[in-house]
């Protein structure tokens, strides 16, 4: 079934939720709204993309900063947390976005978008919050970086399986560029900053500290960026609304569950149930707009940054619940790292007796 005769069995159930639109919405049915772009919002989405574009690839020289050359290498070497990550990104969270849109009933085109939500790879933004819940940023960069390559063959085989209940598979365009662009944005910034790590030390920890608060600004801004320049087409029936804010939610719970059963550290839990839950929505709002027409568009336009929204606020409670967990249950620093330590060595120990030392040398 093509996608364009989707609008057929869409117009039938449009009247379920029935909201009024603003005066100068092009496309309105009563569920949401597409609003025509004037040159004003084009030429300042233009600009602020090209500004947070810059801002991010200096965020992640910094992130790249708090890597160690040695440590990343050992992660690709010995990738059982790579691999666990892998689980998560493509086995629990396109299973999760399927599981969803079959519970609530969502209309076909809606459930496509869940999908392709479900089927990216991980975001750049769970570096930054990695960093700032003393995660294990070799492993969380190793993971990221991983997850962009093998979504270049994972995605698709994804939406094929997923979504063929749905509409043809052929009728979604997957934009190869945009992913391999997102690669080298991602590797050359946090390659310098390895570098960087390696020549001088002692000046990599200054720009760590100033690129980790430039980070968590930046985050918060283009959550606001993207409200401000979609204001207009926030009418959604309530349906993507709950799905946008359950499936972050159980992104980062199932990440972290199974995490902590294949045995890694608390450390390495954390990372990959950030790594998890936090989905490059850039990169499905791209494959949405090119792979739907305008009617389309307005049943489901939105959603990927409803699931910006909350899988930041979700990443933020996580940050703030670690702070004070930090401040009042552990009193030093010395007794984190002395905590993490033991704990690392422990699951080492247990993985090096069930896998045959297959991680013995996955060391922070």
């Amino acid at each position: 079934m093509q996608m364009h005769l989707l609008s057929q069995q869409f117009n039938a159930r449009n009247t379920e939720n029935s909201t009024a639109c603003p005066a100068n919405a092009t496309i309105c049915d009563g569920t949401s709204c597409v609003v025509s772009e004037d040159s004003f919002n084009e030429t300042l989405s233009v600009v602020l993309s090209t500004v947070l574009t810059i801002l991010l690839a200096l965020v992640m020289f910094s992130m790249g900063c708090n890597v160690e050359l040695q440590k990343f290498w050992g992660h690709i070497k010995r990738p059982w947390g790579i691999f666990v990550g892998f689980l998560c990104q493509f086995g629990i969270m396109p299973l999760t976005a399927f599981l969803l849109s079959l519970a609530f009933n969502v209309l076909p085109i809606q459930a496509v978008v869940v999908m392709i939500m479900g089927c990216c790879p991980g975001g750049t933004a769970s570096n930054i919050i990695a960093y700032w819940v003393d995660g294990d940023m070799d492993l969380s960069i190793s993971m990221t970086t991983c997850s962009t390559l093998f979504a270049m063959g994972m995605m698709p085989l994804c939406l094929f399986l997923y979504t063929k209940m749905w509409t043809d598979y052929n009728a979604i365009v997957l934009p190869y560029d945009s992913i391999g662009l997102s690669l080298v944005s991602l590797v050359i910034p946090v390659s310098f900053g390895m570098y960087v790590n390696y020549k001088w030390p002692r000046k990599a920890k200054l720009i760590l500290k100033v690129g980790s608060i430039v980070g968590a600004v930046l985050i918060v801004l283009i959550a606001v960026v993207g409200g401000i320049l979609y204001k207009s087409s926030w009418v959604i029936t309530p349906k993507l609304w709950i799905i946008g804010t359950i499936f972050p939610a159980a992104g980062y719970s199932l990440g972290f569950i199974l995490a902590r059963v294949a045995g890694l550290s608390w450390k390495r839990c954390r990372t990959v149930s950030l790594e998890t839950g936090m989905q490059n929505t850039q990169l499905c709002s791209t494959i949405v707009q090119l792979s739907f027409t305008p009617e389309q568009l307005e049943l489901m336009f939105t959603f990927p940054l409803i699931y910006s929204i909350f899988q930041l606020l979700f990443a933020l409670i996580i940050l703030f619940g670690y702070r004070f967990y930090r401040r009042h249950r552990v009193k030093t620093k010395t007794d984190v790292e002395k905590t993490e330590e033991k704990e690392d060595s422990k699951s080492v120990s247990s993985h090096a007796k069930i896998n045959g030392g297959f991680v013995s040398n996955e060391t922070k």
